[in-house]
């Protein structure tokens, strides 16, 4: 992680604030308190706050305000943004149903890491797991901090159609597709969650960069009710707080 952010240009519309030259935590959880920060000043001229890995992109209108302006206004915030061990954190509970026809991939996580079904859902429900960012599909989430007992590669052929909701691993990461899509990841579970409702104006991804996704095995006849529920907009996905205030 740098010492001190660098300013980037992309282009005559973007801002790169760049914050490491490779995947740490704490450089992500300083540009997301950035993002925050700077969301929060309503900032004129400023069309979108998109975080990646290790630097937040600030898009903005040039016949509105200038690259210059706003490093003006974001380099006197970069000496107060959080890291990893302050502010709280904010988890969201994803039930999923693991294996089976949902998780047509779980035996070869089984055969790959040596652990047996019953061991892959303990140890993937038994860690918080980070989103870095949002890509790929709309609000699919890039989820690190899996145990690392877990990783297992990508498929060698990845598949033309995988559900919505589908919950797999790639390497060491983890994550859920949010919409049908093509993929390779193995497949362990499916969550019942809508994870992208492009009706929804106000928040139309269900995870968010920046935030923390707690995996929650659920049976069968869980996976139905929720999943009518929340086909029904009636189901409130469980969230939890820790390590300090809202």
């Amino acid at each position: 992680m740098y010492e001190t952010p660098r300013f980037l240009g992309s282009g005559d519309s973007c801002l790169v604030v760049e914050f490491s030259d490779g995947i740490e935590m704490e450089a992500n959880v300083r540009l997301q308190s950035l993002r925050q920060s700077l969301t929060l000043k309503k900032i004129t001229g400023v069309r979108e706050y998109v975080p990646t890995y290790r630097s937040l992109s600030v898009y903005f209108n040039p016949l509105e305000t200038t690259r210059a302006e706003l490093e003006g206004i974001i380099a006197p915030e970069l000496g107060s943004i959080g890291g990893a061990s302050s502010g709280p954190r904010r988890i969201l509970v994803m039930p999923v149903l693991y294996g089976g026809e949902y998780g047509p991939d779980m035996k070869n996580v089984a055969r790959h890491t040596g652990l047996s079904e019953e061991e892959i859902i303990r140890r993937h429900t038994g860690t918080d797991c980070y989103c870095y960012m949002l890509g790929f599909t709309p609000g699919f989430g890039y989820l690190g901090g899996m145990d690392e007992s877990l990783a297992t590669p990508r498929l060698e052929n990845p598949r033309v159609l995988i559900p919505a909701g589908s919950v797999g691993i790639a390497g060491s990461q983890t994550g859920a597709y949010s919409i049908d899509s093509p993929g390779g990841w193995q497949l362990i579970g499916r969550t019942p969650l809508k994870l992208f409702d492009p009706s929804n104006e106000r928040a139309p991804t269900l995870i968010d960069a920046g935030g923390w996704i707690r995996f929650r095995s659920i049976s069968e006849d869980e996976y139905r009710d929720i999943r009518d529920e929340a086909e029904a907009c009636r189901y409130v996905p469980e969230r939890v707080i820790e390590g300090g205030c809202e």
